[in-house]
C-alpha cells in the first residue's frame, strides 16, 4: 500500500507542476499560520474562516493543507497526500466563494469578486501530481529506493 503511495517516476514533468503548486501556494499558507504577507496568521484566519460558517476542523484542515501541503510538495514528500489537500480546498473555495463570480478573475475591478480560473489551474496541477506522484527529485521517490 505505501509503495504505492509514494510510487513515482523519475519524471521531470512532475517535479514541475510540484514546484509550480506547492511555491504558488506556500505564501498562501504562510499568511495564514504567521500571518506574513499581509495575512491574519492562525487565529486571525480560524477566527475569519468559522465565522463565515467553515466547521473548525475544515478550517484547520485548510490552513494545514495551504501551508504543510506547499512545503511537501516543494520537497516533494507526501506529494499525494498535499496535491489531494489543495485540490479540495480549490474545489470547496469555488463551491462556497468564487462559483458566483462567474469564470474569470477580477482583472479590471468590474466584477463584485474573483472568478474560478486560477482555482482551475490549480486543480489541473493537482490533478497531475495526484496522479503521478512527485517526480524527480522528490523525498518521496528516495523513500521508494533499493
Amino acid at each position: 500500500m505505501l509503495n504505492k503511495f509514494f510510487r513515482t517516476e523519475d519524471d521531470s514533468a512532475l517535479l514541475v507542476a510540484r514546484l509550480a503548486l506547492g511555491i504558488v501556494f506556500l505564501p498562501h499558507g504562510l499568511q495564514k499560520t504567521l500571518g506574513l504577507f499581509g495575512g491574519a496568521g492562525f487565529s486571525g484566519t480560524m477566527g475569519f474562516f468559522t465565522q463565515q460558517g467553515l466547521p473548525s476542523i475544515i478550517a484547520f484542515l485548510v490552513i494545514i493543507a495551504e501551508s504543510f501541503g506547499a512545503l511537501g510538495l516543494i520537497i516533494g514528500f507526501l506529494s499525494r497526500l498535499a496535491a489531494f489537500g489543495i485540490c479540495l480546498n480549490m474545489l470547496g473555495a469555488i463551491l462556497m466563494v468564487h462559483l458566483p463570480n462567474g469564470f474569470f478573475m477580477n482583472w479590471f475591478g468590474t466584477q463584485k469578486g474573483e472568478g474560478f480560473e486560477y482555482h482551475i489551474l490549480a486543480i489541473g496541477l493537482a490533478l497531475v501530481v495526484l496522479i503521478g506522484g512527485g517526480g524527480k527529485w522528490s523525498v518521496d521517490r528516495l523513500l521508494l529506493k533499493d
